[in-house]
């Protein structure tokens, strides 16, 4: 559904975004992770077709963004910036109706209605835009992306100021438009939100750093621990263990071992323990969070630049 190849975004001799290509399928959330300064916004603007790469295209639904395609285009486009950019002086309601207007939506009331209701802004629906909290124009500038029910979504940190509450049913909400075949670009600095959310993830710093499923990044970054619970005493088996890492330590009821290719070798150190006379209540490979992920690429990034 987005196709973005080789897109770079200079400011002086400076770039921004630097040959970066990701893509984002249909019914998929794709997390765009990056520090400040990293290029995630000026990319989400480059596909949105609010700013021209200087190289690079940008597809949706394989119709490649132009300049006599954009307005065609960017109809199918739903972008949450960063910033809520609301008109003050409007109202919650007159906000969406005057978006709504802008892509002929023939009776834009029911559907206003319902983005009311679901993001809980139906008391709120007639006060001036200037009066909200900064989460409530979060959730305006939310609703005023999805109006006009588009199949590509762009958002720029959908949670950032809201409550946590409200913060899962917009995690609902954008899960609904992701069953519903909606494909969903989300910049975001909550890792645990992106773990969560995500089908995969983009690590960018100017540059794309990584690119996949959580599990897979963590998998690659895997230490070859396994930690495995028996019922009782763990010590009882550490001969067992031993066979496989003579380093093997026990913990009251837990076994720690360090294997070269844990994915192929714990289904035997299982069935060694339990030859051994073990009750195994559970055994998991030791893997590092996204955020230990995420800060390896990044961190990795910065000390190859050149001095």
């Amino acid at each position: 559904m987005i196709a973005a190849s080789h897109l770079t975004r200079r400011y002086g001799t400076r770039a921004v975004v630097d040959d970066l290509s990701l893509d984002v399928g249909r019914g998929e959330i794709v997390a765009l992770l990056g520090p400040n300064g990293a290029g995630k916004t000026t990319t989400m603007r480059m596909i949105a077709g609010l700013i021209r790469p200087h190289a690079g295209t940008v597809a949706i639904d394989g119709v490649e963004l132009t300049e006599a395609s954009g307005s065609r285009l960017r109809g199918r486009i739903g972008f949450l910036t960063e910033a809520p950019g609301l008109w003050d002086r409007l109202s919650v309601r007159e906000n969406l109706e005057v978006y709504a207007g802008l892509y002929a939506m023939a009776d834009p009331g029911r559907v206003i209605d319902r983005l009311l209701d679901r993001l809980e802004l139906t008391p709120h629906a007639a006060v001036r835009s200037a009066e909200l909290s900064k989460g409530m124009k979060q959730k305006v500038a939310l609703a005023r992306a999805l109006v006009h029910d588009p199949p590509v979504l762009l958002l720029d940190e959908p949670t950032a100021g809201l409550d946590p509450e409200i913060t899962r049913s917009v995690r609902d909400l954008l899960e609904e438009r992701r069953a519903a075949g909606c494909a969903l670009l989300v910049s975001t600095h909550n890792l645990d939100e992106a773990e969560r959310l995500s089908d995969r993830v983009a690590v960018i710093q100017q540059r794309l750093l990584a690119f996949d499923r959580p599990e897979v990044l963590k998998r690659r970054l895997s230490t070859g621990r396994i930690r495995i619970r028996v019922a009782g005493e763990a010590s009882r088996y550490l001969e067992a263990a031993r066979m496989f890492d003579r380093q093997a330590s026990a913990e009251g009821s837990r076994l720690a071992l360090q294997l070269a290719d844990p994915e192929t070798q714990a289904p035997a150190v299982v069935r060694a323990l339990v030859a051994a006379g073990a009750d195994i209540v559970e055994a998991q490979p030791e893997r590092p969070a996204l955020e230990d992920v995420y800060l390896r690429f990044v961190n990795t990034r910065t000390e190859q630049r050149p001095s």
